[in-house]
């Protein structure tokens, strides 16, 4: 897994990626998961500038051999050998940012939860939600849209959670001491990190690759 902030912002992101790869991205192909941006405002243009690239955060946009769109809400409606292949044979899934508990719901909904720890072949990169759904919860701090458990709990494929954006302009209420008190309602570890910032998970094992700001808040 790469699980960033912002997407593969800077170079240091960018050759990670291709080291988990295994291959030159040019030689990959791409499932894009657009769905968390539908709980957002503007949902459409949200989805639109995520799949063509336009908001140049380092997914889409790279220069894959293919890209296709993997939707999460239609999935449950469609026969599973309509579109397990190509979920098996992607060499990486680009899961976009938007709202982390409604992308939870249908990564659990839509059964692509439940084979992603089979992928053994696969890349994971998260941008924003993308990346803090692989926690155990999110933290109520994070909690918009409410699924029908009605917590914070999310899929657990690793053991700490994420604070995503941290001091980004734009979302001033992301800073240090924000975060600080968001981990301080967990019972597990955490880390804040900028948008130049990714943590790297390999069998297991926790990595910063970072040209940007972070810390580990417990």
């Amino acid at each position: 897994m790469l699980l960033t902030s912002g997407g593969v912002k800077n170079s240091s992101l960018h050759k990670a990626l291709v080291e988990l790869l295994g291959k030159p991205i040019s030689e990959a192909s791409a499932l894009c998961v657009p769905t968390a941006a539908h709980a957002q405002a503007n949902a459409p243009m949200h989805v639109y500038r995520f799949v063509t690239g336009y908001w140049q955060n380092g997914m889409c946009e790279l220069g894959w051999k293919t890209l296709g769109v993997l939707e999460l809400t239609a999935m449950p409606s469609i026969p599973r050998e309509k579109w397990i292949k190509d979920l098996q044979e992607t060499d990486v899934l680009l899961v976009n940012g938007g709202d982390p508990l409604y992308l939870n719901y249908w990564m659990v909904e839509s059964g692509v939860a439940e084979l992603l720890p089979t992928l053994n072949n696969l890349t994971y990169v998260g941008l924003s939600a993308g990346s803090m759904i692989m926690a155990p919860k999110i933290g109520q701090d994070f909690v918009k849209w409410r699924p029908p458990v009605g917590d914070d709990k999310t899929l657990g494929l690793v053991d700490f959670s994420l604070f995503p954006h941290l001091g980004n302009p734009s979302l001033p209420d992301n800073n240090i001491n924000t975060a600080r008190d968001w981990a301080e309602k967990l019972n597990n570890p955490a880390y804040a990190i900028d948008d130049e910032t990714a943590i790297q998970v390999v069998d297991g094992k926790v990595e910063i690759i970072s040209e940007g700001t972070w810390e580990r808040l417990r």
